[in-house]
């Protein structure tokens, strides 16, 4: 059994290719510039060289041609023919309060994704141009959608409405959803492993740092309250999106200069966070570096994102009562210990104790570190999520008929024994080269 996993932003197009009974990924890429000329794909297939070519897709259908075709490349690609994929799961972003769980695509479905579209215009076009495109070309296999709202569909009311009129709430289902729940649910379920817990008996705080970022407190195995709200606009400080900001904000901003609604929320969204603050970084690798060089709007970018982070913390702290893991996911949470570290800064008396120097160690995307004093009475834990593999099991359940919320079902990386074939191999090279990094993994190798 064969699962591709397609990623359709508005203007990009990740894949993966998994081999089900061999438990392997065997291709992987992303189409970049999708809707310009100047799009291009990265295609890498197990046991080959990546390889890159300039190839024009105006749509996303061309981008999806354009991916099966590597696939299918006698030099580049990874399986014999088309009839080779069983199934695809699809990310889609925003399933607002419909869905709880993952689901098999029909036109019911399609449906309610173009109905709540409003809720996610940046984000739900795309996923639906992308998966009608993938079924345009893969017309005769099954189609899943994965919501990354699902997982926060288990937080009480009193954490997901707004103080707001509630007719908004009855007849425009204004509330608080939630993101990033793909690799939040896999985080979360990994911590469960590290801990040598039952996902049902753990309190969790998860930091999903990339160029968006959220928040989640865990309790019980469940999400119970999340950063992100109606949009991922909301929140902590992000790459190019403000986070919380008092709502007057844009309405004074607009009486002000005379741009529109959608100029300014397209500025929260776009040219905000620490693209705003710095008014020209958006990589927090460049931050940091330019911070280093005296750069002051870059320090204060830093201390900004780092303060917000450690509030939502101490929060989330107060709002579970008892916390077992604090949980470092995505691209910088995973690879940047200067941003980690300030957000502990202070934090020991809530339990929150760091070891600067496995903080310092921590940089890898292979493996599952440990950056907590031995002392602390909270695990701090740096853990690789994984969105793919999340959609390719959801995928391989649904069309096998054995699939359940995320309560009743178990997945295969919460097994103590679980391993990641390609991140195994990547780790044994990168302690080749960093042998200190075996003395702060969560697993012994």
């Amino acid at each position: 059994m064969v699962i591709l996993t397609l990623n359709c932003g508005s203007s990009s197009v990740k894949y993966q290719l998994y081999d089900w009974r061999k438990r392997l990924v065997i291709a992987k890429g992303v189409v970049e510039r999708v809707n310009t000329h100047n799009s291009f794909i990265k295609h890498e297939t197990l046991g080959k060289d990546e390889c890159t070519a300039d190839v024009p897709c105006p749509t996303h259908r061309e981008a999806i041609k354009l991916v099966t075709s590597f696939l299918l490349d006698p030099e580049h690609g990874a399986i014999g023919d088309l009839s080779a994929i069983t199934a695809v799961g699809h990310r889609v972003v925003h399933g607002a309060d419909r869905f709880s769980k993952s689901t098999v695509i029909d036109a019911s479905v399609l449906s309610i994704f173009r109905e709540v579209s409003d809720l996610s215009p940046l984000h739900n076009p795309a996923n639906i141009m992308g998966i009608e495109a993938a079924q345009a070309v893969l017309r005769d296999i099954p189609h899943c959608a994965v919501m990354d709202t699902a997982w926060h569909q288990t937080m009480p009311a009193r954490a997901y409405i707004y103080a707001l009129p509630f007719e908004w709430y009855r007849d425009y289902h204004v509330r608080k959803y939630g993101f990033h729940g793909t690799s939040l649910l896999y985080v979360a379920k990994r911590a469960a492993v590290l801990l040598g817990k039952d996902p049902k008996d753990t309190n969790l705080i998860l930091l999903h740092i990339g160029n968006g970022v959220s928040a989640n407190a865990v309790a019980g195995g469940i999400s119970v309250d999340t950063s992100m709200g109606l949009t991922p606009l909301e929140g902590l400080v992000m790459g190019t999106r403000s986070g919380d900001i008092d709502p007057a904000i844009p309405f004074f901003i607009m009486n002000k200069t005379g741009l529109s609604a959608n100029e300014v929320e397209n500025i929260l969204n776009k040219k905000s966070g620490i693209l705003g603050i710095t008014e020209k970084y958006i990589d927090r690798r460049d931050v940091v570096a330019a911070a280093e060089r005296g750069e002051e709007q870059a320090r204060l970018a830093i201390e900004i994102e780092a303060y917000r982070l450690k509030k939502y913390i101490g929060s989330y702290a107060a709002a579970l009562g008892t916390v077992d893991a604090l949980v470092f996911t995505a691209g910088v949470g995973e690879m940047n210990p200067h941003i980690r570290a300030r957000c502990l800064e202070g934090l020991a008396p809530l339990g929150f104790i760091v070891d600067l120097e496995k903080n310092e160690l921590s940089r890898t995307r292979n493996a599952e570190t440990v950056i907590s004093a031995d002392r602390s009475p909270v695990k701090i834990f740096v853990i690789p999520t994984d969105e793919e593999i999340v959609m390719t099991e959801d995928t391989v359940a649904l069309i096998e008929g054995h699939y359940d919320v995320h309560t009743h079902f178990s997945y295969t990386f919460q097994k103590p024994d679980y391993c990641n074939i390609m991140r195994e191999e990547g780790l044994r090279s990168e302690l080749e080269k960093n042998p200190k990094l075996k003395s702060i993994l969560a697993f012994s190798r």
